[in-house]
């Protein structure tokens, strides 16, 4: 068809006559609306950018050594830098459910070292055996 009476017709069907493949012989056009065109390769190109926030989990126990809660600190950090929320959950066992203050203490102490990064989502709550809080980035 000619560029003319492509053109023609493209504007008696009310819409744009948009060249796709301009290396071929004959170049390639069609018939679409443009605006609908370029808002849908917009969106196309923007969805794979985005990132999505996971919800990571990092699990302690009451009895946790010092060297232990450091490399599960620096852990969190990662999480946190990448832009995921991250669950802390502490777990009890036995008679340590007794003592449900050393497990406050350690989720207390790990707010304070990640206080400049964080911002607490869920606070820490003790629910049976478990405290588990819920933190995100700043």
């Amino acid at each position: 068809m000619g560029v003319r009476d492509a053109i023609a017709a493209a504007r008696e069907a009310g819409l744009d006559l948009v060249e796709v493949a301009p290396d071929t012989n004959p170049p390639v056009c069609k018939f679409l609306d443009y605006g609908k065109f370029k808002y849908r390769q917009k969106k196309k190109s923007h969805a794979g950018s985005v990132h999505r926030v996971h919800f990571k989990e990092m699990r302690l126990t009451a009895g946790i050594g010092e060297h232990d809660l450091q490399v599960k600190l620096r852990k969190v950090r990662e999480f946190i830098e990448k832009g995921d929320k991250v669950l802390v959950t502490l777990r009890f066992f036995g008679r340590q459910v007794a003592h449900k203050e050393i497990g406050m203490g350690l989720m207390n102490r790990l707010l304070a070292e990640m206080e400049d990064t964080i911002k607490v989502d869920r606070p820490p709550i003790l629910e049976g055996r478990r405290i588990t809080m819920a933190i995100a980035p700043k």
